[in-house]
């Protein structure tokens, strides 16, 4: 596989990967049936929004690192691995506690939904959980995202340079024997030379 083929695969696999999260963070999480005064079970859904609030924040951090990628020299690359691999982190640790406690990622739905407030108070109305295959592709996708950040860590050296489209500019005067204006001059003493010579 070539360098240039490599670097695209890389920052696609990030991209794509980043933008899952955000796929993760709208689906629905739980479905929680609360008991709301004498009347029957109400069901709560949760979607990823309440259970695991920082997905979006963290998809974008993923989306920001692989359009920084295209145009990263190879010191900032590894830098950008590191804190892709961070992301993913910390997208499977969302996952992962949303689905260890699914009530007490639910608290602001359940409240909105009842009017009772307070973890316990809460805990106390709800019956079954039902959980979806969300939070468990949310972890998945975190995975994903390690694994992205390990193959821009390990590649990341082998790829071409960045274009030298975001070079400085400077020109240089043509040495073609004609006299030089006054706006030639002015350039050379901005450079520090003599125009006078």
């Amino acid at each position: 596989m070539t360098a240039r083929r490599l670097k695209s695969l890389s920052i696609v696999a990030v991209l794509a990967v980043s933008g899952l999260v955000f796929l993760a963070w709208t689906r629905e999480w739980f479905v929680l049936e609360v008991t709301a005064g004498a009347s029957s079970d109400v069901p709560v859904v949760v979607t990823g929004e309440t259970a695991a609030p920082a997905l979006a924040a963290l998809g974008l951090a993923g989306l920001a690192a692989g359009a920084a990628l295209s145009i990263a020299g190879r010191g900032f690359r590894v830098v950008l691995a590191l804190l892709t691999i961070l992301i993913g982190g910390s997208v499977i640790l969302s996952g992962v506690l949303a689905s260890v406690d699914p009530v007490g990622s639910s608290t602001s739905a359940i409240s909105a939904a009842t009017g009772i407030a307070g973890r316990e108070s809460v805990a106390a109305v709800v019956g079954a959980v039902e959980v979806s295959v969300w939070p468990g592709a949310t972890m998945f996708v975190g995975a994903l995202l390690v694994l992205a950040g390990v193959l821009v860590l390990v590649t990341a050296s082998r790829w071409p340079g960045p274009s030298r489209k975001y070079d400085a500019l400077r020109l240089e005067h043509a040495d073609d024997g004609a006299p030089l204006d006054s706006v030639d001059s002015w350039d050379e003493l901005s450079r520090g030379d003599d125009p006078t010579r």
